[in-house]
């Protein structure tokens, strides 16, 4: 049977409402989602809401189950250490560099920024090893890093005629995180580390707010 628009915009609402309760990460909701609109018949859409409960239900699990669930929020650590380098520094001079995304860190990391600046984002990025160390160094430009709540992070170092903001960044994280100590040096500039949702986790806050938003709204005309 051929599939109607319609019964596309059903399949794939169903699986907001799977990511948003952390039944699939994002990975998975985009390629299938995508297949959700790609999809010309029943046969193409059904397999892709067949593993899923409805929205709001309440599967029975064993006593174990809700330490071994794997949700949206946790991060699998072992399978992000332990890869090739894909850049060990980043330099700008009157200029600016950006390492962000899935690119793997390697376990010494040195950055100058000169009359530039530096962008440096590591709540995708694996890890050659897990010990790793960043060291920062700033004239007159500055640098910024962005870490997930998830990560081990330790922030050092500090600023002449300008600033190294760290602080609140410093602190341990899940089980198995890598180990990043971050050695910040600034001279007429600034440096700063901040924590930050990994995209998915944003994705799934945003896709439970609009969900509540309409649970609420269909209630209200309800009476």
């Amino acid at each position: 049977m051929r599939a109607s628009d319609a019964e596309r915009e059903r399949v794939a609402e169903s699986l907001r409402d799977a990511v948003a309760e952390g039944r699939l990460d994002m990975e998975e909701f985009e390629q299938r989602l995508e297949a959700a609109y790609k999809a010309r018949t029943h046969g193409e859409l059904e397999p892709l809401v067949r593993d899923l409960p409805a929205p709001g239900s309440v599967v029975a699990v064993g006593p174990a189950a809700p330490a071994a669930r794997r949700t949206e929020d946790e991060v699998h650590w072992p399978s992000r250490i332990g890869h090739a380098p894909t850049s060990a520094g980043g330099f700008a001079f009157w200029s600016g560099f950006s390492r962000k995304g899935t690119w793997t860190v390697a376990r010494r990391f040195t950055a100058f920024a000169m009359w530039g600046g530096g962008d440096i984002d590591l709540r995708e990025a694996r890890f050659e090893d897990r010990h790793t160390v960043l060291r920062l160094f700033t004239i007159m430009g500055g640098i910024g890093v962005t870490v997930p709540p998830e990560l081990t992070v330790r922030v050092k170092g500090f600023g002449i005629m300008g600033g190294v903001d760290g602080g609140k960044a410093s602190g341990d994280g899940t089980p198995g995180s890598p180990d990043v100590t971050i050695f910040a040096y600034a001279l007429m500039g600034g440096i700063g580390v901040d924590r930050k949702l990994r995209k998915a986790q944003k994705e799934r806050l945003r896709l439970e707010k609009q969900r509540e938003t309409r649970e609420k709204r269909e209630r209200k005309e309800l009476g």
